[in-house]
């Protein structure tokens, strides 16, 4: 087959392969079957079925996609037209209506791979049709007046929810009002998942659920039940919300997006579907000038696959940022309780329980953004708990200026394994005698003739936060601890930071580097940065302990599954970087 054709989903048959039937028609196909259960045989797309433009029947408009009510694709029998063709919602809009007029379909749906648009058919006892905007679609079999009667059980599991929050993203940024901020509205996107969540997990099985739109509903009283949800919310999850916070979106956008998710079950998704849905809100939210950008997920996979996190490790992030770290390690841990509670034939609530024990009491991580503590807390919440675990601070602090529950929870020398992606960057420099003192890293090296670093007394005025942050982390370990840390290449390299590497090896065992590609903190739509980094691996030093030769494992990556713009690529050396890394360990026993 040439690349310029691929297979259609419904008929099997090759078609061209045109961004709107990428992008729309084959996504659209795969929705109507896998989630709203439509059988392949009630719908057709090649060759495309034609509704009549004028009742003679000698002009026919060709239809996207046709759903009919069963098997028999005649006109009388059309139930769902959808178009693809149009890239604007007024444009599309037209057209749809244009089609639903002259034929059966009672249903409507504009989809462009971005947005989307239902209209259902009314058609009054004078003749006159309307149209009316509806925010989902029945399910096959199911009545319209059905739809939002939905029960726990009914609703969809395991669904492309990557797709569904990115169709949500980008109509609600092209479509909200009184909201331009993209932190505000992941908040928005937070505060109703929490409500979603909440649901699902306190509605009894037999009864509807209360996440849910009608399809003649008031939008009034769709916007109460919500609000009194979010309430229960915020009692239950009084450590992620406060009382003044609330639901600020407009009535509509919020009717939008509970149409969208009501089918959909959050608590059955893979934990990677929904990290993947979650960043689609949340990564926008994190921009450059103060040094936070998502390290990506394979990225993070590497590095905790190479420390190895085991199930009774105390585990930290000192610049957690959204979380990312510790979800990933989190389910890593989980997966070896898997294997424990297979082992040894725990029952299922045997097992939950310990997830939800090793993520209380193991994990911890720390954020100077409320913004982002505040993500990692929800997070960490809607994948099983460890929300207790995440603080508001800055880790650069002194430790006596911390919170009580801070300190409580977080101990100089208390971690086994510490993984993080710290702020970088010469335009964000940690200032200020108070908290520069404490740091050896803070003042002013010389080296001798021999190329020996000696610390003065003399006090930088000012320092990079990644620089500090590597003396943090080895403070937070304990002796053997693991750490891997991602930094600027810079600091492996630069003749002048050569107190830097000295002052690591004094502390810590080098055991690995992976060097990373320039494009790997690049984001969509020109966002990230382009600084070089690496991956340093390093087991914290016993007292007394002597260092003699060793091997150090070092990988240089190439690709990194994405390119210089963001856009994914299907080659990435990562996953090598891992297999090579397994082996290394075997022979040499790095730890």
């Amino acid at each position: 087959m040439s690349e310029d054709y691929i297979i259609d989903y419904i008929s099997g048959t090759e078609v061209k392969s045109s961004p709107e039937e990428v992008e729309a028609v084959q996504p659209f196909s795969i929705k109507l079957v896998e989630e709203y259960g439509y059988k392949k045989s009630q719908i057709q797309t090649r060759p495309q079925f034609r509704v009549r433009e004028r009742p003679s029947g000698k002009d026919t408009y060709p239809v996207d996609i046709a759903v009919f009510n069963d098997d028999n694709k005649y006109e009388d029998n059309l139930s769902i037209v959808v178009e693809c063709k149009r890239k604007t919602r007024k444009d599309g809009e037209k057209q749809l209506k244009a089609y639903m007029r002259m034929s059966s379909a009672q249903i409507g749906i504009w989809y462009n791979g971005k947005d989307h648009l239902y209209l259902q058919k009314i058609i009054g006892p004078d003749g006159r049709i309307k149209y009316k905007e509806i925010y989902t679609i029945p399910k096959r079999g199911q009545r319209l007046e059905d739809i939002g009667k939905y029960k726990v059980n009914d609703l969809i599991r395991d669904a492309n929810l990557k797709m569904i929050f990115k169709d949500l993203r980008d109509h609600l940024a092209g479509n909200l009002t009184g909201i331009t901020r993209d932190e505000v509205l992941a908040q928005e996107m937070i505060n109703l998942l929490f409500c979603k969540i909440h649901d699902e997990i306190n509605t009894p099985i037999d009864e509807n659920v209360r996440f849910r739109v009608g399809i003649n509903e008031d939008d009034k009283d769709v916007y109460q039940r919500i609000k009194e949800l979010f309430n229960e919310v915020k009692e239950e999850y009084d450590d992620v919300f406060e009382k003044q916070d609330r639901i600020g979106i407009e009535i509509k956008s919020l009717i939008y997006i509970v149409g969208e998710l009501q089918n959909y079950s959050i608590l059955s998704a893979s934990r990677d579907v929904l990290g993947d849905a979650f960043e689609i809100f949340i990564g926008p939210a994190i921009r450059g000038p103060e040094g936070q950008f998502f390290t990506p997920r394979n990225v993070v996979k590497m590095a905790i696959k190479m420390i190895d996190p085991d199930i009774n490790e105390y585990i930290i992030d000192p610049a957690c940022g959204s979380g990312g770290f510790l979800i990933i390690a989190l389910e890593y841990v989980w997966e070896k309780i898997k294997k424990q509670a297979k082992k040894s034939n725990w029952s299922d609530s045997l097992m939950q329980k310990r997830f939800q024990d090793v993520a209380t009491k193991y994990f911890r991580g720390i954020d100077k953004d409320r913004f982002l503590s505040k993500i990692t807390k929800a997070y960490m919440a809607i994948i099983g708990d460890g929300k207790g675990g995440i603080f508001c601070e800055n880790s650069l602090n002194k430790r006596t200026e911390w919170k009580n529950a801070t300190k409580e929870k977080i101990q100089f020398g208390g971690f086994d394994v510490l993984l993080t992606n710290p702020p970088f960057g010469s335009k964000i420099p940690v200032r200020g005698y108070e908290i520069l003192q404490q740091y050896d890293l803070a003042y002013k090296w010389k080296k001798d003739k021999d190329f020996i670093w000696t610390k003065t007394n003399t006090l930088e005025s000012e320092r990079p936060p990644q620089i500090l942050f590597i003396e943090r982390c080895l403070d937070l370990l304990k002796e053997g601890g693991r750490l891997a840390i991602v930094l600027p290449d810079g600091i492996l390299g630069n003749v002048n930071d050569g107190y830097i590497r000295q002052f690591i090896l004094s502390k810590a065992k080098i055991f690995a580097i992976v060097d990373l590609p320039t494009e790997t903190f690049k984001l969509p739509n020109s966002r990230g940065t382009s600084t070089k980094t690496s991956v340093l691996f390093l087991k914290k030093l016993r007292k007394e302990e002597k260092i003699t030769d060793y091997k150090i494992f070092i990988a240089s990556v190439e690709k990194c599954g994405h390119d210089r713009r963001g856009k994914e690529i299907p080659e990435d050396d990562l996953p090598e970087v891992i297999n090579k890394f397994i082996e290394f360990r075997k022979q040499y026993d790095p730890f």
